[in-house]
């Protein structure tokens, strides 16, 4: 860097508060790194390396060289990657590397830090290209024989080149498993005395587990790396046991199959006797452990219920069901550690404890029912708030997990203490108990008896929400439970919520108009009003139409407020209202269906108003999109009114690639318009037609906008029926090629599954194309595209990898080929026995359903006609 202020200042500068300072010296180094790069990286090493030095100052120097390796992003990775293997002479590389090497060495803890993440970044460009084959050994021979900091930054160095997610560094890591292994027990070791050493060292194996499974096959070596975990979770220094237990949970993930002995040997006692710490970081840990046992023990029974042979069925040895007397109680003593000055989101030893009780339920069923329900009864009423909140708490928390007849009786007589605890003087209980009766009404709603908790429990829910801003999310949550819960049918005169229905309605209306409503509670309290709206009874249906009266007002009401915005907050809480609101009237719409027509009009003034003021990227416009589909689907053929002053925002979200997901609502939108309208929205199809084959075309969308589009094309078609000629040639060759695209035996999962919608998309694109044609009665102009459409059943036919949609849609195209020509001028290609064979085994897959079993009935009643119809012309002749 000659000619620039010295290297020293300009790194000092790089750490500066001054931000002027700072970004100056910033664009220094990057000049620097651009004028002569090998020259750059050797004076940041001689800087770094240099003991005279002030710490901070080589802290810089190895953060800039660092920089010069690596970066978060990918692209950018990758091209200062290659600036060292391309750009950088073997001289210069070997420099670096040495003195990197040897500043491991350094007595100043800030170049040691440094330089760990210097080497760690070097190495991940080399190790996977075995550049750098000496470079394990060395780490592992300042382990062993290094003073104390070597040691230290030599582990720390391991550390970081573990902990690495680039994929072929860690590919390359196993074949240091022996070397890194060495280094890290060594290090981690009761015999060091070097508490700084030891603790890189735990911290190290940590990182390494992933890459030592073939050591960990080894008895001998699994024994003396269990032993040396074992006995850090004793150290004396709180930091050590904690590294020893996140061993021990990454242990247990990686390697459960080998864990019988040591279980039984050590860990159900020594986790127990942490989880006890009072040091809560190492009880967090400990607790931690046993979640990890129940994650573990859930996704073997799940693994094992659907492999085919006993021989496949992995080790599974009940680890959690054995400890369920140990483990739960120290957890339900744990729940009543609350501190009530956490945050919402603060994670302390009590939701340690919470979480895990819920996996222990999962993993165990019935068997954490009766300490639970003994912890319960003794805590529920006692004098201190801890205790009846950690009573509240476990009794929700196991919810999940026993099967729901297990739970029935306990919530039933359960139900009317918890609900009476919504009114305890504490806040915490309160919130607790709100979320317990969530859990309940999620997972066990069977067990609540409409006539003798109903009420109160609606009551005690609303007060919650009214009156307790900490408590209304979960006060939300229970009330879209209990509305989705107690529906019926949806076409019954009554149902539970209906007695209900007039004053939670009310009750909602009134939280989400309080000025003083908090943002998130009015967003939450009009999800239950959605949700009660959508579960309504018909005997409810004069309140809603009532209620879609205040609704359109309180939408008119947001529209003035969009030239008032002046802060971003202030537009993300009158978006979010709106789109709230938007999200209510389509339920009311769909609930309403034609009898919202009278309020057809204002709806769409009001929305086209909002779309019209609406600025910059906002979630507004999907939610008024969402709720015209609904007003479309409701008003039909009549919807073709506001079409005129409509299409110009439908155009423009159609053309709108930069925000794909307004563009995928707009063409979801097409299909709900023409489907609505049916003829009546040929006018407008033209430019419907030119925008989906641009997006089509288009680059900048992803392939998963490609199936929509196809099934919009066959949607546009069954709308205008013998119309769509114009457009039939452009869009079978589309079809066409589209049928080319396939997996290949490698593909990915998302390849194959988008395969699959590609397919779904090209028959129901056929379907709706050959229903027009034949309503048009023009079967005639679809005759050249015919053989086209059976090689692209024939495909699917012969492809294991299909869904019950895909062939609900084949059934339908064969069905509609079949009917479309109804003289047998296609029987040839109806006999065929991969058709026959396809259709029957459709019309015989029991896990099918039944509208996918008709259909198949269907097309194949359709195909003995065709067959039927060529035999009877022939007899004639």
């Amino acid at each position: 860097m000659e000619g620039s202020p010295d290297i020293n200042t300009v790194l000092t500068n790089s750490l500066s508060p001054d931000g002027a300072l700072r970004n100056a010296a910033e664009q220094q180094l990057i000049q620097a790194a651009e004028q002569n790069f090998s020259q750059y990286l050797l004076t940041l090493v001689q800087a770094l390396a240099n003991e005279n030095a002030e710490g901070h100052i080589r802290a810089a120097a190895g953060i800039a060289l660092k920089n010069a390796f690596s970066a978060r992003e990918f692209a950018r990775q990758q091209s200062l990657q290659a600036k060292w293997l391309n750009q950088t002479d073997q001289e210069t590389k070997t420099r670096v590397k040495q003195l990197a090497l040897e500043t491991l060495s350094s007595t100043n803890a800030q170049a040691g830090q440094a330089c760990a993440q210097v080497v760690a970044a070097i190495a991940a460009i080399e190790l996977p290209r075995d550049q750098w084959p000496d470079l394990m050994a060395s780490l592992v021979r300042n382990v062993s024989e290094g003073s104390p900091h070597q040691k230290q930054a030599s582990l720390t160095t391991i550390g970081f080149i573990c902990e690495s997610q680039d994929q072929d560094l860690r590919n390359s890591l196993i074949a240091h498993s022996n070397a890194i292994l060495t280094a890290v027990v060594q290090g981690a070791r009761k015999e060091e005395t070097n508490l700084e050493v030891r603790l890189a060292a735990i911290t190290a194996l940590g990182d390494s587990l992933e890459f030592v499974g073939n050591n960990f096959k080894h008895e001998g070596e699994r024994n003396y790396i269990m032993q040396v975990v074992c006995e850090a979770t004793q150290a004396e220094d709180s930091r050590i046991q904690q590294g020893a237990y996140g061993c021990l949970n990454r242990i247990m993930a990686l390697y459960y199959e080998n864990m019988r002995f040591y279980m039984e040997k050590a860990l159900f006692g020594l986790t127990i006797l942490g989880m006890k710490s009072d040091d809560e970081d190492v009880a967090k840990l400990a607790v931690e452990f046993w979640s990890t046992v129940c994650e573990e023990e859930i996704a073997i029974e799940d693994d094992n219920a659907q492999v085919e042979s006993s021989e496949q069925m992995r080790p599974f040895y009940n680890f959690s069901r054995v400890a369920t007397n140990e483990v739960v109680p120290v957890l339900l003593a744990l729940l009543t550690k609350q501190d009530e000055d956490a945050s919402d989101d603060e994670y302390n030893i009590s939701r340690a404890a919470y979480q895990c009780l819920q996996l222990y339920a999962q993993s165990v069923g019935a068997a954490i029912v009766p300490p639970v329900i003994a912890f319960v009864e003794a805590n529920l009423r006692h004098d201190d708030w801890h205790y009846r909140d950690a009573a509240v708490s476990a009794f929700g928390a196991i919810m999940d997990g026993p099967e729901e007849k297990t739970l029935e009786g306990i919530v039933k007589s359960g139900m009317g203490p918890l609900i009476a605890m919504m009114d305890d003087p504490s806040i915490h209980v309160r919130d607790s108990t709100a979320y317990a009766l969530g859990r309940i009404t999620e997972t066990c709603a069977d067990a609540i008896d409409p006539t003798q908790h109903l009420d109160a429990l609606i009551r005690s829910l609303f007060n919650g929400l009214m009156n307790t801003p900490k408590m209304a999310a979960s006060c939300c949550w229970a009330l879209m439970n209990i509305a989705e819960r107690f529906s019926g049918d949806g076409e019954s005169a009554q149902n539970p919520l209906t007695p209900h229905f007039n004053q939670s309605v009310t009750n909602l209306l009134a939280v989400t108009g309080r000025m003083d409503c908090e943002a998130s509670v009015r967003t939450a309290a009009y999800e239950v009003l959605n949700t009660f709206v959508r579960n309504a009874a018909s005997e409810s249906l004069q309140a809603v139409a009532s209620l879609s009266t205040v609704t359109i007002e309180r939408l008119e009401g947001t529209i003035p407020m969009q030239a008032q915005v002046v802060s971003i907050e202030d537009k993300i809480i009158l978006e979010d209202m709106q789109t709230s609101l938007c999200t209510v009237l389509q339920a009311i719409i769909e609930r309403l269906d034609k009898e919202i027509a009278p309020q057809g009009d204002r709806i769409m003034q009001c929305l086209l108003q909002i779309l019209s003021s609406v600025n910059g990227k906002s979630s507004v416009p999907e939610g008024a999109f969402t709720t015209i589909s609904s007003l479309a689907n409701a008003m039909e053929e009549d919807f073709v009114k506001y079409m005129d002053a409509f299409s110009p925002f439908l155009y423009n979200a159609l053309g709108n690639q930069e925000e794909p997901g307004l563009c995928s609502m707009a063409i979801g939108l097409v299909s709900d318009i023409t489907r609505s309208m049916g003829e009546r929205s040929q006018p407008w199809c033209d430019n419907f037609m030119n925008y989906l084959l641009n997006n089509l075309r288009s680059t900048a969308l992803a392939n998963q906008f490609k199936p929509a589009i196809l099934q919009c094309f066959g949607d546009i078609a069954g709308a205008i029926g013998g119309h769509f000629e114009t457009y039939l040639s452009v869009v079978a060759q589309v079809l066409q090629q589209a049928a080319t695209v396939t997996a290949g035996a490698e593909g990915s999962y998302e390849m194959f599954d988008y395969v699959i919608t590609l397919r779904e998309g090209i028959m129901d694109a056929w379907g709706g194309i050959i229903g027009a044609m034949k309503s048009g009665n023009k079967t005639a102009v679809l005759e050249p595209y015919v053989q086209s459409i059976f090689e692209m059943l024939n495909v699917i036919a012969n492809d294991a990898n299909r869904s019950e949609a895909l062939m609900r849609s084949a059934m339908g195209v064969i069905g509609d080929l079949a009917d479309a020509y109804p003289n047998g001028q296609l029987v040839e290609a109806f006999r065929a026995d991969w058709l026959t064979a396809m259709i029957k085994e459709t019309r015989q897959n029991r896990e099918f359903q039944p509208r996918t079993i008709e259909t198949a009935r269907w097309a194949r009643e359709q195909v003995k006609r065709q067959i039927g119809g060529a035999q009877g012309m022939m007899s004639q002749t």
